[in-house]
């Protein structure tokens, strides 16, 4: 059992340099006007966290594409549950591109099981199949991380919801090895796959360093929102996205005049006679990428967490996958204070103008607060429409399992029914965030405070 487990730890971390040489990584999730994407998982998507904030990147970095998304997520689920509801909650959405997070359950919390095994083999393999009998395209998600660490500390607590259930102290590594297969599967296939266990361990250990008992699965099982944080981020920037950054502002000064890139998206420049002040106005083609402080306005059953903005730093996410850069080259000698549209950004020094800014650092400009406003008005449609949606397809789950098909019968289509509202609220959500989303003109300062 140890062999297996380093074989597949070594399997799942590392590529050889061949392979290295060999395969150059393609782009994928590269989704255009019209496109509808399912996530496809267990209780993991069922908290509709990392699908908001994958949700929010999309609204607000391609504002001028109409993008629709559903999540399919239902806690507890294996993947011979998701095959089960996979017509009525995957194929009947027309999907243009699949997400599949599944095996934390698949695997029983158990030691290894070769039939166990097989189970999730075979099902993950005929989910597949049929992603791809849809017309849609599969991107592959490993399992998640188990915290063994988080698990022991939380065992003391009376109140701990997993107290009473017993978990095989491997089964971290366990998730590593479904992992490694669903990796070679997906390479074989040659559909997307990003490891999901790797940075939540990763940046995990890294902080047990400073913090021992550092965690960003609170519960030991489902990641908090720092954690889902790290999963999108993840997923986004394995997929390559057409635009890493929101934005570029250059204006360098050439002789005696000031010059903007064309197609810069700069008009009005106005610079004073001794340039001690200089205002443009500037209009984006997006919006940063911001995710609320609070992941949802309840409290909800998987614990409270630490903030997704915890997941945005340790990824480095703002300067890695929404940088906005304000450059000034050739401002005279000083100190010069920023605004945009009247909201003082800071001060800054004629070098460092020079050199640049990245504004996605300072929450309080205009563009981050609107942003801001697309992904409160996302996460209120994930509090609202999504996940109580989830919560009813769970309901239809437990109906099915009871085996009394009179019963199911009766109960679906009333179910269902409810279904459809929630889904016509969140399409309703859906068209206020693309309103909100829309770039404005913004007028930007610049004026020396050290004469």
């Amino acid at each position: 059992m140890k062999e297996l487990f380093i074989s597949a730890l070594l399997l799942f971390t590392q590529l050889s340099v061949a392979e290295q040489l060999a395969v150059e990584p393609k782009p994928f999730l590269q989704l255009q006007d019209g496109d509808r994407v399912v996530f496809l998982g267990d209780s993991i998507t069922h908290q509709c966290l990392y699908t908001q904030y994958i949700e929010d990147f999309f609204y607000t970095r391609y504002p001028d594409r109409k993008i629709h998304f559903h999540n399919a997520g239902v806690s507890g689920d294996r993947a011979s549950d998701a095959l089960v509801r996979f017509e009525d909650d995957v194929a009947a959405f027309s999907p243009n591109v699949v997400t599949l997070l599944l095996g934390m359950n698949d695997g029983q919390y158990e030691p290894f099981s070769t039939e166990t095994f097989d189970t999730y083999t075979t099902g993950m393999t005929e989910l597949i199949e049929k992603i791809t009998a849809t017309g849609a395209k599969p991107i592959a998600l490993s399992p998640t991380m188990f915290d063994h660490h988080q698990l022991a500390l939380r065992k003391q607590d009376p109140e701990f919801r997993f107290g009473d259930r017993s978990f095989d102290e491997n089964y971290n590594s366990l998730m590593a090895f479904y992992g490694a297969w669903l990796r070679e599967t997906a390479g074989k296939q040659g559909i997307p796959f990003v490891n999901l266990w790797g940075p939540l361990n990763d940046l995990s250990f890294a902080a047990r360093s400073a913090q021992p008992d550092f965690s960003v699965v609170e519960d030991s099982i489902h990641p908090g929102a720092a954690g889902q944080f790290i999963m999108a981020y993840s997923v986004l920037f394995a997929s390559q996205p057409e635009k890493k950054t929101v934005s570029s502002i250059v204006l360098i000064k050439r002789g005696e005049k000031w010059i903007a890139g064309k197609k810069s998206g700069v008009s009005d420049l106005h610079v004073s006679d001794n340039e001690d002040e200089i205002s443009f106005t500037f209009l984006a083609e997006a919006l940063p990428w911001v995710v609320p402080e609070e992941s949802s306005n309840y409290q909800l059953k998987w614990g409270k967490s630490s903030p997704a903005s915890l997941g945005y730093d340790m990824t480095n996410a703002g300067h890695k996958l929404s940088s906005e850069r304000l450059r000034l080259a050739g401002l005279p000698a000083g100190t010069y204070q920023l605004t945009i549209d009247e909201t003082v950004v800071g001060e800054f020094s004629h070098t460092t103008l020079g050199s640049k800014v990245e504004l996605q650092k300072y929450p309080n400009t205009p563009q981050s607060q609107q942003a801001l406003q697309v992904a409160l008005l996302n996460r209120e449609r994930n509090d609202e429409a999504v996940r109580p949606m989830r919560d009813l397809w769970s309901r239809i789950k437990g109906i099915r399992r009871k085996g009394d098909d009179e019963l199911f019968e009766k109960e679906y289509p009333k179910l269902k029914e409810k279904i459809d509202q929630l889904e016509a609220k969140a399409a309703g959500y859906e068209k206020q965030i693309y309103e909100a989303a829309q770039p404005k003109p913004r007028t930007y300062k610049l004026k020396r405070v050290d004469q």
